[in-house]
């Protein structure tokens, strides 16, 4: 019947951690710093995921008219209606303005019967 090495090695390894040499301070070294890892490493993962879901709540708006949710932008994505705060600008570059509540400035300027100013 032949015997599993499984014991002498779990000793030389009891061995190398009693002995107070540097083969035995490597290996607990080792050990320590993968159950470290073993064990921070998830919580590390887990605080990453937690500000980048904050940073992506912060981006997301939701449609007033749909309800439709969009990652910024100055319109909604499904509907097209513009979002509260942003400033609509159509293909030309021109502003959409409500035209009952505007106001427009006009200079007058005195011209000739030729179209020149006087």
């Amino acid at each position: 019947m032949q015997r599993s090495f499984l014991w002498f090695w779990i000793g030389a390894a009891g061995l190398l951690l009693l002995l107070p040499g540097p083969a035995g301070r490597l290996l607990l070294d080792l050990i320590g710093g993968l159950t470290l890892a073993v064990f921070l490493v998830p919580f590390l993962l887990a605080g990453v995921a937690v500000v980048a879901w904050q940073l992506l709540q912060r981006r997301l708006q939701t449609c007033e008219v749909c309800g439709s949710t969009s990652l910024g932008g100055s319109a909604c994505v499904a509907c097209g209606h513009p979002f509260p705060g942003t400033e609509v600008v159509d293909s030309t570059g021109l502003r959409d303005i409500d035209a009952s509540t505007a106001t427009i400035d006009v200079d007058a300027i005195d011209v000739d019967a030729k179209g020149r100013k006087l």
